[in-house]
Formats: C-alpha cells, structure tokens, sequence
C-alpha cells in the first residue's frame, strides 16, 4: 500500500517544523493512540511491557514553544537511532495495539527518510516513509510518503477500509504541530531566532 500527501503549516519557519518532527516527545504527543516513543539500543530485543510501564509512570518533558529549543535538539530523532513505540489504532471493527520500532535512516535538513516493521496480535506491517520540508509564501509544506506492507485481519479489510484511518491520523498528526507550533512565532524572547540558530 502506498500512502502520500502535502501538508501545509501556516506562520512557521522551516527550522521550527524540523525540530518539531525530530522531538520525539512532540511526535508521541501529536500521534493519535501513540502511547509512547522512545529510543532502544536493539531493535531485535524490546521489552514493550517494561517501556509501557516506565511511560505510565514517568513525567511528560516540555515541548516547543515551553520548551528550550537546544534540551529538543538534545533529545531529536538520530540518524541510525532506533526507536520503539506502542501505537493503538482503530480500523473498521478493530483496534490493534501495535509494537512498533522504527528506525531513522537518513536524517539530512531538510529531508528524512524511516524504516519501521510493528505487530499485534492479529496483524503487523513493514514500511518505508520519508518526508521532505519545502519553505513557502506562508510556512512550511511538509510532502511525506510512505509505503507499506500490511499483513494479518487489518490486511483483509483493504486499502478502501485503512485509507480514510491513514489520512484522519495524518490530518489530526499534523493539525496538532500546527497547534504547538502557532505558539512558537508569537513568543517574544527570541525563541524563533535560537531555533534558526539551531538548524
């Protein structure tokens, strides 16, 4: 299945997008049923039982605009890094929770390209993504794409079914960067600028 689309971020600069979607606190905040995203040292041997338990119990850092830019860059997404996530998506009848490890293939600004396999226990997937950054007349455009291999009973219901599920989490990922980053212009002290500086 292949899945692709634009979508454009108003009032925001092209390094403000770029830390957001490298800040895997704010992607696990912004993901819809994302339980929690976190970097692994081996992919081939992730207790989702303990990182389940660690995120119930733990503290929720800042993100843009509270937070300050350089503890994100600290914290972004590594080229080669691996990260596991647990994910519960609702299609059609189902709603299977997927334990997820992605990796970040290639990680140059303003380009990123991830590869990823989850399971659950009805179903699992494998799919390559990437994303590109255009800056224009008023934000930022993010063009992604993604293409996947799904298999188990989410499978049986076809892209018809997974789909419209596919853009409403897009739509909604994006409508709440859009949300967090709307902030991040309107503050005084300079934020957009140690961003930029960033980058």
């Amino acid at each position: 299945m292949e899945f692709d689309g634009t979508f454009s971020l108003s009032d925001v600069t092209t390094e403000e997008v770029w830390l957001a979607l490298s800040d895997p606190v704010m992607v696990r905040n912004a993901l819809p049923g994302c339980q929690f995203l976190v970097e692994v040292d081996d992919p081939d041997d992730v207790d989702f039982d303990a990182l389940s338990e660690a995120a119930e119990d733990g503290e929720d850092p800042p993100t843009l605009p509270e937070a300050d830019p350089e503890d994100v860059a600290e914290r972004a997404l590594e080229e080669g890094g691996h990260y596991a996530a647990l994910v519960q998506v609702g299609v059609g009848s189902v709603k299977p929770r997927f334990e997820t490890v992605v990796t970040i293939d290639r990680k140059e600004f303003p380009e990123m390209d991830a590869s990823g396999y989850g399971s659950a226990s009805d179903s699992s997937f494998e799919m390559d993504s990437g994303m590109t950054l255009v800056e224009t007349d008023d934000g930022v455009d993010v063009e992604w794409w993604t293409e996947a291999d799904v298999f188990g009973r989410v499978a049986q219901m076809g892209q018809r079914v997974i789909n419209p599920v596919a853009n409403r989490v897009v739509g909604r990922f994006f409508k709440q960067i859009q949300s967090q980053l709307s902030d991040v212009g309107e503050e005084s002290s300079g934020l957009r600028d140690r961003i930029e500086g960033l980058i």
